[in-house]
Parts: structure tokens; sequence; C-alpha cells
């Protein structure tokens, strides 16, 4: 099992908006790319950050990494830059694609 992890570190001022835009709009159209299996949103609670920030993490579980691979040469650069575009200046992400043991 491939894990697709997307930490976001985003500024509290839009945490609601972006949560919600998340939740309703981009989570769903990555898992409707069909390369994943399932999504799920975690808040990191500690570490704790910096004070005008909030961190999550967002995990997408797919079956292969030639899946994610593929996801990674047809969709990604869209995806993201659709979420740098709209929350330019108000986040930072960290990518990261692990294997289950």
């Amino acid at each position: 099992m491939i894990i697709y992890n997307v930490t976001i570190y985003i500024k509290k001022e839009i945490e609601s908006e972006w949560l919600e835009w998340m939740k309703k709009t981009h989570i769903p159209e990555v898992v409707e790319a069909g390369n994943f299996l399932s999504s799920k949103i975690y808040k990191v609670i500690i570490p704790s950050g910096e004070a005008d920030e909030v961190t999550y993490s967002i995990q997408y579980e797919c079956k292969s990494l030639e899946s994610y691979l593929e996801y990674s040469e047809k969709e990604a650069l869209r995806l993201q830059r659709e979420h740098t575009i709209k929350y330019q200046n108000k986040i930072k992400a960290a990518r990261a694609v692990m294997e289950e043991i």
C-alpha cells in the first residue's frame, strides 16, 4: 500500500475557509482523478508549530506506486497549482510518498 502524504502549514486566519474548500472541492477532485482508493485529513496537534499557523496532514491511499506515479504525471501539477493560486502566501506544503511495511 502506498500513502501520498501532503502536509499543509496554513495561516490561522483562513483555516475555516481552507478546510471547507479542501473537504468539499480539492480532496474530492484528487480522489476523483481515479488513482487513489481513499483519503483522510488530520489536524496536527503536537507539535503545534508557529503561533499564527495550523498544520494539517492529508493522506491519500493508493494500491501501487504505479498508480501514484500516474497521478503525479497526469493530474498533480494542475491540482497543486489550483491550491497554490487560491491560497498564495497563506500556505506552505510538504509532500511525501510512503510505503506501508
